[in-house]
């Protein structure tokens, strides 16, 4: 009897220390508040993200920290700092997030950047991104051609950052290979619709002759598009966005907008996919345990972007999506 006792409390003294040594990983995730339709979304992915993640695994926990400001951000993270969060998932508003970041870096937290990035090489696990080289490229090829490579062009750009210079750049050198293209004006909209339709209203009183607009995402689209109607005026044939809205998506599907043919995908989902990151990295999982890398996951995560038409636009309705 006496043996059988010590046995079932050697069994129950094993079975506890493995319950004991379960470890619950935290993840904290701060990222900006939904201001505009592509953020919402991208707010959205971060909740469904929670949501899938914990009802699947148990051990893992995420808070989910949503700012209006980067001073607000900049709080939120060393809040999650305080908390001892095993990973931290960052968005930037701005490169200005940099040294709390670092912070969180040599403190041993898992980080991953998305997006807009920070200032600073080297104080993260992992970068990801949409890719904007290719986003703008494809985009840019594409109404070029709808052009017939001629014709006078407005640009409406989003807000100064290094994301924004890219596509900037890329749109230019897309432009200069066909020389009967004239850009005729670049400006920001600063990511928000009403503002891209101020500046859509000023280049159509100084503009007489304009053949398409592109924009830097579906938002300041429908902002340059509301003012180019309520202008009258019948001379743009072409409006480009991207960034895949539910109501451009549906437009291009059903072929009810004879302004919008395409659209480029820059995905909200990319935070979740971030979180997603966070969770295998934190815990030293590989994404596949047949590559056989020395490193679990890749430090730079690039994601692409693709041509949105009629033929494939079904693909990329999310119709459960906010916007």
């Amino acid at each position: 009897m006496k043996k059988l006792l010590l046995a079932l409390l050697i069994v129950m003294m094993v079975v506890g220390s493995g319950f004991a040594q379960t470890k619950v990983y935290k993840i904290g995730v701060s990222m900006p508040s939904a201001t505009h339709g592509w953020m919402a979304n991208a707010n959205w992915w971060a909740q469904r993200a929670e949501k899938d993640w914990e009802g699947r695994d148990k051990n893992v926990q995420i808070e989910l920290k949503f700012s209006g400001t980067v001073t607000q951000q900049v709080s939120d993270i060393e809040d999650l700092l305080v908390k001892k969060v095993d990973a931290l998932v960052v968005f930037p508003h701005d490169t200005s997030v940099t040294s709390i970041v670092e912070k969180a870096y040599n403190a041993g937290v898992y980080v991953v950047v998305l997006d807009r990035g920070v200032s600073k090489e080297g104080i993260y696990d992992i970068y990801i991104t949409n890719d904007d080289e290719a986003y703008t490229r494809k985009g840019m090829e594409w109404l070029a051609g709808q052009m017939a490579y001629k014709g006078n062009l407005l640009l409406i750009t989003g807000a100064p950052s290094p994301i924004d210079t890219i596509r900037t750049d890329t749109i230019k050198e897309v432009v200069k290979k066909y020389p009967n293209i004239k850009l005729l004006d670049v400006q920001p909209g600063d990511w928000n619709k009403q503002k891209s339709l101020s500046v859509m209203e000023n280049y159509l009183q100084k503009y007489k002759q304009v053949d398409a607009v592109y924009t830097a995402d579906d938002d300041m689209m429908l902002g340059a598009m509301q003012a180019y109607k309520e202008s009258g005026r019948k001379d743009i044939k072409f409006f480009l966005g991207g960034g895949t809205l539910k109501s451009v998506i549906k437009e291009i599907m059903d072929d009810s907008n004879p302004l919008v043919k395409a659209d480029v995908t820059y995905s909200p989902s990319v935070i979740a996919t971030s979180i997603s990151y966070a969770v295998i990295g934190v815990k030293g999982e590989k994404l596949n345990p047949y590559t056989y890398q020395v490193r679990a996951l890749p430090r730079r995560v690039i994601l692409p972007s693709e041509l949105v038409t009629k033929a494939n636009a079904k693909d990329f309705y999310v119709p459960e999506a906010p916007f």
